[in-house]
């Protein structure tokens, strides 16, 4: 009986399941949708029945119950699979379900007429309000596991800030964008398909400007062994996953002795055997190695660098969650600093982060008792990623006290600097980033642009949405020709803008700038996020040829080439772009270039065919 009633029940959820699927329509009618939001509801409801059958069969094998272990099994196995859809659906809900209807959209598209009256004005910081305790709420359900400090308290109303800032003035589901985004990586593949090839350089690049590539390069390659180091034994372990455990596994099981007592620092466990793999270093060398990790306070590393006669300070990169919050408290700050910079405006998490790290390297004598034991060396600061970001921001900070200061900043996120600091780092700060690394294309108005594009391909798009993701997957797997799915209107004009997308509202009539479909002009940040910019000079790892479809870079080329930060001012959409953030890939793409490079260094055309100046 009760079997019967678990199919009847599957029933009603494929037929309800069917129903979804075929009024789906084409993503920018919303008509057949109309009924879509019952059909959800009495799906949902279907779950509490689920839930009952999931329960009963649980304790019925708690029971102990003899029968052929291969049935057995098979429940076993079926109610696990039960429990995690509901437990994954629920996540899904609590985090994308939308409380307050779309209420917010009609407003922010509304101009500025509408909101002239008092109370229209009062109801939509209302609703703003609410939007942020709705995403505040969010946040704290996914980050249950972090402490409630004050730190953590400001980086949850932060992050709730910067979310429903973003998605307040659309009605975007998760599947839209996920279509939105495959139309964008065709349409882009498109348009570099059918570009020219790069005029040749009429002249070529000074000796010195080469001269000074090869230089950077080559620190480049030597300091992103301690960024890498940084990150302590896990990777370590993924980029040596046959021989790593073997070789750091001693020091994970040995006691700590007086020689790892000379090393100051703080939840070592196996990260000191890994760091010394990866640097080549002795544990006599270390100065401090900490790996204290909260929000807006970074694990780093300062280390005596004898070869380059340095002082290295590493910082590491996103690893944890409290790392992930201080990515994302995103709105700008002013710092206090003593240089000549105009406007000293940086990410409010990472200028905390880099706080932290100065008041325990100044305060607490780290960098003082390493320059009392070699007083002559220079002060290097080294990152990837967060890490990055910080070190940048360390380096401005200690720089009146360390002239000299220099720092290498890998894959460092685009929206970290104002303008004027960016103008002032370049004496002293390089940047490299591999590919389409989207982490240096990241900030806050490139993000608004994102939108912008995503909004703008998809009201161009008449194929339906299913169809548009399962193209996609096909395409972002195993290549094609983009032209074979297009993603604009037959004969489409600006007048077929104005049809509703995805809602009763129209998402692409809003007054603001940041959607008006016939400018490419830069988007108006809102005040708390003006536009930044990346750090110092920058290098960029190009590669050369097609870009393959999966992340072969041991079989990738690249060349050098120095980069303005115009280059980097719009996120680009490709199988790539996540990969190449990965400090591993970057690694090896380094000691690629510098191995190429070596080897042409005496070929008077060869040395130059791989640099690009811009």
């Amino acid at each position: 009986m009760g079997a019967l009633k678990g199919s009847s029940s599957s029933l009603k959820r494929q037929v309800i399941s069917l129903n979804i699927f075929c009024i789906s329509g084409t993503i920018c009618n919303p008509g057949p949708r109309k009924s879509m939001s019952k059909l959800l509801y009495i799906r949902l409801a279907l779950f509490l029945p689920e839930m009952v059958w999931a329960s009963l069969g649980a304790a019925w094998i708690a029971d102990g119950v003899q029968c052929d272990k291969t049935v057995v099994n098979g429940i076993i196995a079926t109610v696990v699979v039960s429990w995690i859809i509901i437990a994954s659906t629920a996540v899904t809900i609590i985090v994308v379900f939308d409380p307050l209807g779309g209420k917010i959209a009609p407003y922010s598209s509304a101009g500025p007429n509408r909101l002239d009256s008092h109370e229209s004005s009062q109801l939509l910081n209302g609703l703003k309000t609410a939007a942020a305790s709705v995403w505040e709420a969010r946040i704290k359900f996914l980050c249950c596991c972090i402490g409630k400090d004050d730190r953590t308290r400001v980086a949850f109303s932060s992050t709730a800030e910067l979310f429903s800032t973003y998605f307040s003035d659309t009605d975007l589901v998760p599947s839209d964008i996920a279509a939105g985004l495959t139309l964008l990586h065709q349409q882009q593949d498109n348009i570099r398909n059918n570009q020219e090839p790069d005029e040749v350089i009429s002249h070529p690049p000074e000796p010195s400007q080469e001269a000074d590539l090869d230089a950077e390069l080559e620190n480049c390659h030597h300091y992103m062994q301690f960024a890498a180091a940084a990150y302590g034994w896990p990777l370590y372990i993924y980029r040596n996953q046959f021989t790593g455990l073997c070789k750091i596994g001693g020091d994970c099981c040995r006691n700590r002795t007086t020689e790892y007592d000379l090393v100051g620092g703080d939840q070592l466990s196996c990260h000191f055997g890994s760091i010394l793999q990866t640097t080549g270093l002795q544990y006599r060398d270390f100065i401090h190695i900490s790996f204290h990790d909260q929000v807006y306070e970074l694990p780093f590393l300062v280390a005596l660098d004898h070869r380059k006669e340095s002082v290295v300070v590493a910082v590491r990169g996103t690893m944890s969650l409290q790392d992930i919050l201080t990515d994302l408290s995103a709105e700008s700050e002013t710092l206090n600093l003593e240089c000549e910079a105009q406007d000293c405006l940086a990410h409010k998490g990472i200028s905390q982060a880099a706080r932290y790290l100065y008041r325990r390297l100044i305060n607490d004598g780290i960098l003082s008792q390493a320059f009392s034991i070699a007083p002559e060396y220079q002060l290097v600061i080294v990152g990837h990623s967060l890490g990055a970001g910080a070190a940048a921001l360390l380096a401005i900070m200690l720089r009146p006290a360390h002239p000299q200061v220099r720092c290498y900043a890998f894959s460092p996120p685009r929206g970290l600097l104002s303008k004027s600091l960016y103008e002032y780092s370049k004496n002293f700060i390089v940047s490299l980033v591999l590919g389409d690394d989207v982490i240096p294309r990241l900030s806050v108005t490139n993000l608004e642009d994102l939108k912008k594009r995503i909004l703008r391909v998809i009201a161009h798009c008449n194929k339906p949405k299913y169809k548009i993701l399962l193209h996609g997957c096909w395409y972002e797997l195993f290549g094609g020709d983009p032209d074979n799915f297009p993603t604009e209107l037959d004969g489409g004009d600006q007048g077929d803008l104005t049809q509703p997308l995805l809602g009763e509202q129209s998402l692409l009539t809003h007054w603001s700038p940041a959607y008006s479909f016939s400018s490419d002009s830069p988007l108006e940040s809102p005040t708390k996020y003006p536009p930044l910019y990346p750090p110092g000079r920058i290098i960029h790892l190009e590669e050369e040829g097609p870009s393959g479809r999966f992340c072969c870079c041991s079989t990738a080329h690249y060349r050098a080439k120095w980069s303005h930060e115009s280059e980097f001012s719009k996120i680009l959409i490709g199988p790539k772009m996540l990969t190449d953030h990965m400090p591993d890939i970057l690694m090896r793409a380094l000691d690629s270039v510098v191995s190429d490079r070596a080897t042409c260094i005496s070929c008077p055309a060869g040395g130059s065919s791989h640099v690009d100046m811009v």
